[in-house]
């Protein structure tokens, strides 16, 4: 059974995510202490489908790779969102990461 207390604290982190910019389930893990629980924030993510007030679309693997865009109705919605963000994508991968990468460890 996963840690609902996990959960709300990924979520947490998610909902500071700025307009613009992404994250990886790896940053926010490390952010929470829990460095080696990335795959668990993947969990929390994909279980926060119906949730509206969390920008799940700006959590991406730490290539940035839009690895859960499966979960968002629509065939390519998780990349709508971003591209209206101003994110470039390019199969399925954020073009300059860098420049849009959001550390939740030093920003929080």
């Amino acid at each position: 059974m996963a840690d609902e207390n996990f959960f709300e604290r990924v979520y947490a982190v998610a909902r500071q995510i700025p307009y613009g910019k992404v994250t990886s389930y790896g940053a926010i893990a490390k952010a929470l202490g829990a460095a080696r629980s990335a795959r668990m924030v993947g969990w929390a993510m994909n279980a926060c489908h119906n949730m509206e007030d969390i920008p799940a679309h700006r959590v991406v693997n730490q290539k940035g790779l839009l690895t859960g865009k499966h979960h968002f109705d629509g065939t390519n919605l998780m990349q709508q969102l971003l591209e209206s963000e101003g994110i470039e994508i390019i199969d399925n991968q954020i073009v300059d990461l860098e420049k849009h990468f959001w550390k939740p460890e030093v920003e929080l």
